[in-house]
């Protein structure tokens, strides 16, 4: 099969340029103006920007063991209705992924269903308990792109810097969800005025930026790399600009939510607004996109955590943390980076897709003449009201329903095939 893709605004790493894209099979063969190729299929691409496709470095797929929430078929689908051509699922399946054969198994339905590419993350210790490494060697060899116990933390500081240790000889990443769950105790809103006005128990920021420190500070000792999930907190950006300052091997991402939206969602006691880490003050926000402007986040990934409607229809304290992310992602950062500003479209593609594709190793990420085409054309005049109830995810748990955002995926390509996405009118 082969792909043109004509008249858009493509994104080729640091500029944008007026020019055609066109595939054989899986590759991008040729980038140039008025490409004059025949072709199995044709996109015009007028007044549309083409990038690569999205890459989310951090998503919860649910399966096995949770599929009322979500699984491989309905979470891969939604990510190509929100633009990613690739995703990396957390292990805090049930059980968790922490062997091969569970590696092994998302694979295999990933490539059964045949939507977004699927990469597993497995679990740093045996069921995520922080006692005992898993097999993350024998995880790697069966297609393991990385390492966490997102979901917990590595408490023990001593098995953390022996993953650290194994990680480096094995050449893989170790992702740090970095919360003390002591300072956390049973918080679950940001400690602060909300939290006293609302009479919710806070988090303070120290149990988020006391991890981020002694992981950084674990790795510099090392020299092993150390990635830091969902960065929510002013301080945590400072940690980790300070010791890229002093060359040490960390990055790290944040997410929509936390330069979206602040803990003054929590005051109507909207569920969805229940996030771990918690949403922050405007403070934090404001430092966060500094962050994302300055090159010390390095990537925007979504946390996609869906819940069933009941599970998220309970009382504050009792719902479960997280909001379903997917289908916002792009355009909230479109319409609060790109349209305000901050960044240009260059930047944000770097951000969703070049640099999560190269902290995780796994290719693709750009657009250029040899590489993979993972394509996303988007429409950046369209405006629309985010609507949860037609998500393709399952999760229809967004904190982001009502909101008008700009900014809309029309396209995407994998592999040089267009997949058919669920448009809807939102």
């Amino acid at each position: 099969m082969s792909l043109l893709i004509k008249n858009g605004m493509v994104v080729c790493g640091d500029e944008t340029v007026d020019a055609d894209v066109y595939a054989e099979g899986s590759k991008i063969v040729k980038i140039g103006a008025n490409l004059d190729c025949a072709a199995d299929n044709v996109i015009d691409a007028s007044g549309k920007i083409v990038m690569p496709g999205f890459v989310d470095m951090h998503c919860h797929l649910r399966e096995p063991g949770q599929e009322y929430k979500e699984d491989i078929a309905s979470g891969s689908a939604a990510a190509l209705r929100g633009g990613f051509t690739s995703v990396a699922c957390m292990p805090n399946t049930v059980p968790p992924i922490d062997n091969a054969a569970l590696v092994k198994y998302v694979l295999t339905r990933a490539a059964e269903v045949d939507r977004a590419k699927v990469y597993p993350i497995g679990c740093i210790t045996k069921h995520q308990q922080g006692k005992e490494i898993a097999e993350m060697g024998f995880m790697k060899e069966n297609g393991a792109v990385a390492f966490s116990d997102d979901g917990r933390p590595v408490e023990n500081a001593n098995i953390m810097r022996l993953a650290l240790e194994y990680a480096s000889g094995l050449k893989t990443l170790i992702i740090s969800h970095s919360e003390d769950k002591q300072l956390a105790a049973d918080g679950v809103v940001n400690e602060g005025l909300n939290s006293t006005v609302s009479g919710l128990k806070g988090i303070t920021r120290a149990a988020e930026e006391c991890m981020v420190s002694r992981d950084v500070i674990l790795a510099e000792t090392l020299g092993a790399r150390i990635h830091i999930a969902h960065v929510s907190t002013r301080g945590s950006v400072e940690i980790i600009r300070q010791a890229k300052a002093r060359g040490v091997a960390v990055t790290c991402e944040t997410c929509p939510h936390y330069f979206s939206a602040t803990d003054d969602e929590i005051l109507n006691y909207n569920t969805n607004s229940k996030i771990n880490p918690p949403l922050r003050l405007q403070s934090d926000v404001e430092a966060i996109i500094e962050g994302l402007r300055d090159g010390t986040i390095d990537a925007i990934a979504t946390d996609h955590a869906p819940h069933h409607a009941d599970e998220k229809n309970l009382e504050f304290n009792l719902a479960p943390f997280g909001t379903s992310g997917f289908e916002t992602a792009f355009s909230l950062a479109y319409t609060n980076l790109v349209e305000t500003d901050i960044i240009d479209i260059a930047a944000l593609s770097k951000l969703m897709s070049a640099n999560p594709a190269k902290i995780l190793g796994i290719g693709s990420g750009e657009i250029k003449e040899g590489e993979r085409a993972d394509i996303v054309v988007i429409d950046p005049e369209k405006s629309y009201t985010v609507d949860s109830s037609k998500f393709v995810s399952k999760g229809k748990n967004s904190l982001f329903n009502g909101w008008k955002l700009k900014g809309a995926v029309e396209y995407v390509i994998v592999d040089g095939m267009q997949k058919e996405i669920k448009n809807y009118d939102r």
